[in-house]
């Protein structure tokens, strides 16, 4: 099968996505599949300092994989005090699939993010024939839509008419389908993945070891969504309580400076190490450092960190929320508090260090689960079993109107347009 894959941010962008692209096209290629990366990146400074951002490398692109690199020069426009021109950038993701298919016919065509990979996925659909699939991953599911009219308009028409629409949690598509009314049916629920042999527990070190001082690990994206500046809170509060620990900061993000500027202060003086941007490959040593994983989260679509760190051997400490409340129980395999709430995360924080066989049960559980259940095995069996449906069902070819009636009217009010590396 010649599988079209058409992603918002891969390698360098710090992302959860770009791993999860990068395990999918991994597996696809062992599966047999020929596939083609299209691949948008942020070629500015600005867009770089905020991912890491730039052309994906090709030493980073699983063999066998062709990689088609698009810089998001609409997106870019920021850069020059300008709106971003999303429509630009589907257009030019939707032209290159369209010349992709004109080289080599394509059998399916698969966008990770709903909006604006999905949109150009959706179109270049329509008017090839080609079946569409698109995976809702996170900020396209909870902030898309919820901006302007013209998001609202694009997230719905892409979740209504693309043939398959994938998503990672019950949790995740119930917000989803009630946000913008469309039946939850009209979902597959996909679980996230990880690489449980990348990601595995330290040789000799049983689950839910402790340190002397113990280490706090939070890796991920740094933004304030993402809670990270919740969690320096409450390492103050536990600092306060005379507890002696450390706590380790991975990642890179839109919020970095102010998180840095945070670390720096008295009362967190000497606490806090951040690393700044961690590369797929180097971060299991980065798990090996810590010992419990904290993931104050806000919302997720599914979170890859905390099936790195469950997959790592760490118990975890993360909030009940959207996509978070699909893989961690609480008092199961970790423990629950309620999002932005600092002084109930401190207490999650403090029981998981003092109670040696709960941290110890949490662990082993979550280590066990991973493998069982969130896997990159069972996960692209199951994506490529919607290949199958969809390609089975193969659409019916629709020219776009000469007139453009199709495109609703830009609102340049849309928050996004000002700051489009949030969306």
């Amino acid at each position: 099968m010649r599988i079209c894959f058409v992603s918002r941010r891969y390698w360098p962008a710090v992302s959860g996505m770009s791993a999860y692209a990068e395990n999918l096209l991994r597996a696809l290629t062992a599966a047999g599949h020929e596939v083609t990366l299209v691949s948008q990146y942020r070629g500015d400074r600005a867009g770089r300092a905020v991912y890491g951002g730039g052309p994906p490398p090709p030493e980073r692109v699983p063999d066998g994989v062709r990689l088609v690199a698009l810089e998001s020069l609409g997106e870019q426009a920021v850069s020059e005090g300008l709106p971003a021109d999303f429509e630009a950038d589907v257009a030019a993701l939707r032209d290159t699939i369209v010349g992709l298919h004109a080289q080599e016919p394509l059998d399916v065509l698969h966008a990770q993010y709903g909006y604006p990979p999905g949109l150009a996925v959706l179109e270049a659909s329509e008017r090839l024939g080609v079946p569409a699939v698109v995976s809702v991953q996170g900020g396209d599911g909870h902030w898309v839509g919820t901006c302007c009219t013209t998001h609202r308009t694009a997230i719905r028409r892409v979740l209504r008419d693309a043939p398959a629409v994938l998503i990672g949690s019950p949790s995740f598509r119930a917000e989803v389908a009630a946000r913008h009314g469309v039946p939850a049916e009209r979902f597959t629920v996909i679980p996230g993945a990880t690489d449980t042999t990348l990601f595995r527990p330290a040789p000799g070190r049983p689950p839910g070891t402790l340190g002397d001082p113990p280490v706090l690990l939070y890796h991920g994206r740094i933004d304030v969504r993402k809670g990270v500046l919740d969690l320096l809170e409450a390492v103050r509060l536990l600092r306060a309580g005379q507890r002696r620990l450390r706590l380790l900061v991975s990642g890179t993000g839109p919020d970095l400076d102010r998180l840095v500027r945070r670390a720096r202060q008295r009362d967190l003086a000497g606490t806090v190490e951040v690393l700044g941007p961690t590369g797929y490959h180097d971060a299991p040593a980065v798990y090996r450092e810590g010992d419990v994983f904290v993931s104050p989260t806000w919302a997720e679509g599914f979170s890859n960190t905390l099936l790195e760190a469950m997959a790592s051997g760490l118990p975890v400490v993360s909030t009940a929320v959207v996509g978070v409340v699909d893989c961690v129980r609480d008092g199961v395999n970790g423990l629950l508090v309620p999002p932005r709430d600092p002084h109930a995360l401190a207490g999650a924080v403090g029981r998981m260090l003092d109670d040696a066989p709960l941290r110890r049960r949490l662990a082993r559980t979550a280590l066990r689960q991973v493998a069982a259940r969130w896997s990159w095995p069972v996960a692209a069996a199951r994506i490529c079993a919607v290949y199958e449906e969809v390609r089975a069902a193969r659409p019916t070819p629709r020219k776009a109107p000469a007139d453009g009636s199709a495109a609703p009217a830009v609102d340049l009010s849309c928050r996004f347009r000002r700051a489009p590396h949030l969306l």
